[in-house]
């Protein structure tokens, strides 16, 4: 297993369109009113954690993204660095649509699956094209790291910096309004 530095991984709080459950992907969507107390709710516990001086902060540019940073970032006066490398996987012509609407058309594709499994065999990018990318952000990184960025892609992060596998990654939480904190090959929730 390579070593990585410490990193703290922010997923982007509620939008409107999880809460409706549409694929979301690459398109933009809108921090809820509960999105924005998961980024405050970040926010206190990167303040609790005592952070080392000169901490990376890193960002996906998409809007969700960039609106929870801007909470919880700003609550220990990080300022990311946005980087394309970690938007969400890009889902093709599933974006925008419903998952129920998506499930009906295509019932032998969604049935018993979960949306992290659905992400990455559906159209648009692979499993091995996130990992390209992720993984070429993680070589990048020279000290510890706050990363915000998204559910599935941050799923990648995790099962690359913990050397596990698909059945270990669908069966992980991407809970929001946590801090998850990635060190020595170890990851602990912090809630």
């Amino acid at each position: 297993m390579t070593d990585y530095p410490t990193l703290y991984l922010l997923r982007h709080g509620q939008t409107d369109w999880n809460r409706d459950r549409r694929v979301q992907g690459q398109m933009e969507s809108d921090l809820t009113e509960l999105g924005r107390g998961h980024a405050a709710a970040q926010g206190r516990i990167l303040q609790a954690l005592e952070l080392p001086e000169g901490i990376a902060a890193y960002c996906s540019p998409q809007r969700r993204t960039r609106q929870t940073a801007g909470i919880a970032l700003g609550a220990v006066g990080l300022e990311p660095v946005y980087d394309d490398r970690l938007k969400e996987v890009y889902l093709d012509r599933w974006e925008g649509h419903l998952y129920a609407d998506l499930a009906a058309q295509e019932p032998e594709t969604f049935e018993g699956r979960s949306v992290f499994e659905l992400c990455l065999i559906g159209p648009g990018e692979t499993e091995a094209d996130l990992r390209a990318r992720i993984g070429a952000f993680l070589r990048e990184l020279t000290g510890p790291a706050v990363v915000v960025s998204h559910g599935v892609a941050l799923t990648i992060l995790r099962g690359i910096v913990l050397g596990v596998g698909m059945e270990e990654m669908i069966a992980m939480r991407r809970d929001q309004g946590v801090v998850l904190e990635l060190r020595d090959g170890v990851e602990v929730t912090h809630r």
